[in-house]
């Protein structure tokens, strides 16, 4: 029996909700809850007894963090829907849903870092909309710093060190606009050597101004953190509903900086979605960034580095042990996502094909054009291999370039392990989203793979010696490890400045 198009929509919506509420660990009575939902209301949309609304998409979007597939699924189905001459549309939403006990609506941002001289300055505007019931009287503002983020332990005890203090951070903060405007005050919320959290009050000492429902204005903060606690990276957090956000880093032209971004969310790290702008403006090298309708819990990072040499250099002001990594810099910008992620523990879903056949070659064209562009980054001697979730798709799908660089890339989808050899070797190791380490790693000599071609058709390969060795690596990232969970436990990551054999293929 065939299915009608909007049919099959329908489907893919229902199929991508119930994929990412077992994702997320949720039952259908505890997704219904979290959306303001009674209790059996997913349970008959995912049974298609009820029809999903653009409300029930845009909270199922918002409350699973599912980085845009739900709410893709629903506009491709509404189109349909509406392409058919149905009269009836859902009433008008919000351009973004409210939770739950939410009262601000964040209309627009405007984030901007300024690096002068030695220091960063950081400001931030706001315009705010109460969209609750209650007078909003306080604005949490949270500022954290890390110096060195791949170094966690060295950026702790640098920050230990050299802590982060209100004195020198000089926070000024705003209400309102033009001759209105009012000044903020603030009170401590959180105090630690590296993470600050305050309250902008509405209120100073003439007297009290609260937001009241239905009402709308501007706030504007500041603060000053110098280049000494400042890593070369500038994050925004979705943490209300927000229609607008529009990030700017503003460095001297001189410095010749280099910047991109990062989109992460709860599932995956990416490069963000849309190209940084840049400008130059009297000696100034301004970039920005902007996006609209971000979902909530999303986080933006811009992250850059300085090649002119009078600018400040990174390395100078890394901690003397351990060294402060760099390979995994060249490999995060990119887009390859780094150790860390929880996307990187997760079982990747396996394709449903042939009916998946055109997403799977999308996702294959996509691995092979990372891989093009990491062998333009760095000479694999020993192969290269990469996974779908390291690229931030969690899908069982890989491509493995062999040694020998004539050698077409092996693609492999939906892949197991069916077989090995019982004679097997240890080799070092590595992973590029693990770049600046190498570790001793056994694995057999030989394994047999079954795995899908794009029509669905299952086959079995034979993989030896070192095709072995990076297949293996790459199916173990599709089911959620890394090398160093088959290391020994009493066995000595190597880093990448002391590792010998860089450049030589693997000896057998």
């Amino acid at each position: 029996m065939t299915t009608s198009p909007i049919e099959r929509a329908a489907d893919q919506f229902v199929t991508a909700l119930a994929q990412w509420r077992v994702e997320r660990g949720m039952t259908k009575k505890q997704l219904a809850a979290r959306m303001g939902f009674d209790p059996s209301y997913v349970s008959h949309v995912e049974g298609r007894r009820h029809k999903p609304t653009e409300d029930f998409a845009r909270r199922a979007e918002a409350v699973l963090g599912a980085g845009g597939a739900i709410w893709q699924r629903f506009q491709e189905y509404d189109e349909l829907r509406h392409a058919r001459g149905v009269m009836h549309r859902d009433p008008p939403v919000p351009a973004q849903w409210l939770p739950p006990g939410a009262g601000l609506v964040v209309e627009s941002e405007v984030a901007e870092l300024a690096y002068i001289g030695g220091a960063y300055r950081c400001r931030v505007r706001r315009s705010l909309y109460n969209a609750g019931t209650e007078a909003v009287t306080r604005y949490l503002v949270k500022i954290a710093v890390d110096r060195y983020p791949n170094d966690p332990s060295g950026s702790n005890r640098h920050h230990r060190e050299h802590p982060l203090t209100f004195d020198e951070m000089d926070v000024h903060a705003m209400a309102g606009d033009g001759e209105a405007a009012e000044s903020m005050k603030w009170r401590v919320k959180l105090d630690r050597d590296a993470a600050k959290e305050l309250w902008l009050l509405f209120a100073n000492e003439r007297g009290q101004f609260p937001l009241y429902p239905g009402e709308r204005t501007r706030i504007e903060y500041a603060y000053t953190v110098g280049e000494e606690k400042w890593g070369q990276w500038f994050q925004r957090a979705v943490r209300l509903p927000t229609r607008s956000l529009t990030v700017r880093l503003n460095f001297p032209e001189r410095f010749e900086p280099q910047v991109w971004g990062v989109e992460v969310s709860l599932n995956a790290e990416v490069p963000v979605r849309s190209p940084l702008e840049r400008r130059n403006e009297g000696g100034r090298a301004i970039f920005e960034w902007s996006t609209d309708q971000p979902l909530l819990n999303a986080r933006y990072r811009l992250e850059w580095r300085f090649r002119g040499t009078d600018a400040p250099q990174f390395d100078d002001l890394a901690p003397p042990e351990p060294a402060l990594p760099r390979a995994s810099h060249r490999m995060r910008g990119i887009g390859i996502i780094q150790r860390g992620s929880d996307l990187l523990r997760q079982r990747a879903r396996h394709f449903q094909l042939p009916r998946e056949a055109p997403a799977a070659r999308e996702t294959v064209t996509r691995l092979l054009s990372s891989l093009a562009q990491l062998e333009d980054l760095h000479e694999f001697s020993k192969g290269v291999g990469l996974a779908a979730p390291q690229i931030g798709i969690p899908v069982a799908a890989a491509v493995v370039r062999p040694p020998e660089r004539e050698i077409e890339p092996v693609v492999l989808l939906n892949p197991r392990i069916v077989g090995e050899s019982s004679d097997g070797d240890e080799q070092y190791e590595g992973c590029l989203s693990f770049f600046d380490y190498r570790g001793l790693v056994a694995r057999p000599l030989r394994i047999e793979v079954e795995h899908a071609r794009f029509d669905g058709a299952r086959v079995v390969t034979v993989f030896e010696r070192a095709m072995a060795r990076l297949v293996g690596h790459e199916i173990d990232h599709l089911e959620g490890r890394l090398y160093v969970d088959r290391m020994e436990s009493d066995a000595k990551l190597v880093p990448i400045a002391q590792y010998q054999q860089t450049g030589r293929p693997w000896d057998y």
